[in-house]
């Protein structure tokens, strides 16, 4: 079968894969978007009837795009971002290949061969270099001892959860306590369902402080540049992004104590299984303070940043779900739970997520599976990452720090591409 020429080939048609297309399409470069579903894919599967971006629609935008829309400050729902992606393709004249899998990735001399599948037939591409955007998110996560679990307890993953109702009656165990397992705890329990939450070790950040939406916040101070290559603490570049909220009008905090105030059991992780009994460390008050704590930091870093340029912000607002609780008196000191003693007919595992990237043949994986590489550089010449959380920065891992990326790594395969052309109607930074 002969094999179609391309100077690019993007590996994965999300938000991180269609930002770095339009880059490359600006530079005159030929590619082709491979998407073994269909755009925003994760975004139309892996999110739950009420959910909403954590950022604000401003800062939703991918490169050579500027917000538009009447509700800036509002956050979106996973369709909405969808219907987003794909206008945004089509605006573009992005080259997606929708329906498309990549089967394998291989050097041979100094170009790479791809394999992929097309509606059952078999196509395979050439090119000097690719760029892996098929993010770290689409395999679901669950631990080894959730198999130890009596059939009898159905389980399912934030993945794969959509609403209360899909559940069985009964009270629900939602283990996991970053942004998905306390949005699906908090959707739990507005639909009436008693709740027991499994916690571990996550900062939290209220949704607005002193006139202004967090993330506004964390971007003018600086947070979210933080370099991956400066990080000298590697326990920084293992935490989850904090708890937060962008359901309703403007978003909300959200924190352990507020769903403790509503109703739910505050637990501490998740250790171990048997049949209907789970195992738990006894760390939870110590999860509560580690949230407590994070939120106070960032709070004292705005604070700094306030005083050193002198600005006049207003007064911070009142905010019961932020508020510290002393002694963490909000947690259950239990060791074990007995889910039939309990009533609890159902486990949601809020445990993460892992990348699916066997079409790469021949390269190192790190310790979580994912291609090593420098700021999005690999060893192999001609072969990028972009999409992942710590990337480059900090803000590698929400939407908002995406286009940083896409841009770098669009300069890079600009300087290795020797007929690309010279001149870009798009900017190219390498670096802010």
């Amino acid at each position: 079968m002969p094999e179609s020429a391309l100077d690019v080939a993007v590996i994965g048609g999300g938000h991180a894969g269609l930002a770095t297309s339009n880059l490359l399409a600006s530079h005159g470069l030929r590619h082709v978007v491979f998407e073994k579903a269909r755009i925003g894919e994760t975004w139309r599967t892996q999110r739950w009837d009420s959910f909403a971006l954590n950022s604000p629609n401003r800062f939703n935008m991918l490169p050579g795009d500027s917000y538009e829309g009447s509700n800036p400050d509002g956050f979106d729902t996973a369709a909405g971002f969808v219907s987003y992606l794909e206008a945004y393709a089509s605006r573009h004249r992005l080259p997606v290949e929708e329906l498309t899998r990549v089967v394998s990735v291989i050097r041979t001399g100094d170009a790479y061969h791809l394999t992929v599948e097309h509606r059952g037939a078999t196509r395979r591409y050439s090119c000097r270099q690719v760029v892996i955007a098929s993010g770290s998110m689409n395999e679901l996560k669950s631990p080894p001892f959730a198999e130890s679990i009596a059939p009898s307890i159905k389980q399912f993953h934030a993945g794969n959860y959509r609403s209360a109702a899909q559940l069985p009656k009964g009270g629900v165990l939602v283990v996991g306590s970053a942004q998905s397992g306390l949005q699906v705890a908090e959707d739990l329990i507005e639909a009436g369902r008693h709740v027991w939450l499994s916690t571990s070790a996550v900062g939290r950040v209220p949704r607005r402080y002193r006139g202004k939406d967090i993330l506004d916040w964390l971007i003018e101070v600086g947070f979210y540049d933080a370099k991956t290559e400066e990080v000298s603490n590697p326990k920084i570049l293992d935490l989850k992004q904090p708890q937060v909220s962008g359901v309703g009008p403007m978003g909300h905090t959200l924190s352990l104590q507020a769903l403790a105030r509503r109703g739910a059991v505050i637990l501490g992780k998740a250790s171990g299984a048997s049949r209907t009994v789970i195992n738990l460390l006894p760390d939870a008050a110590e999860n509560v303070g580690f949230s407590d704590a994070f939120s106070a930091n960032i709070k004292a870093l705005i604070e700094k940043y306030i005083s050193e340029i002198h600005l006049d912000a207003p007064s911070p607002d009142t905010d019961p779900a932020d508020e510290p609780d002393v002694g963490a008196a909000c947690v259950s000191p239990a060791t074990s739970l007995d889910l039939r003693k309990e009533g609890i007919k159902s486990i949601v595992w809020a445990t993460g997520f892992a990348g699916d990237f066997s079409y790469l043949m021949g390269h190192p994986f790190d310790r979580e599976g994912k291609p090593v590489h420098r700021n999005g550089i690999t060893n192999l010449p001609g072969l990028y990452a972009v999409g992942f959380p710590w990337l480059r920065k900090r803000k590698s891992g929400i939407v908002y720090g995406v286009n940083e990326d896409a841009e770098f790594i669009a300069a890079c395969v600009m300087q290795s591409n020797p007929t690309a052309p010279a001149v870009s109607p798009l900017p190219v930074v390498l670096d802010r």
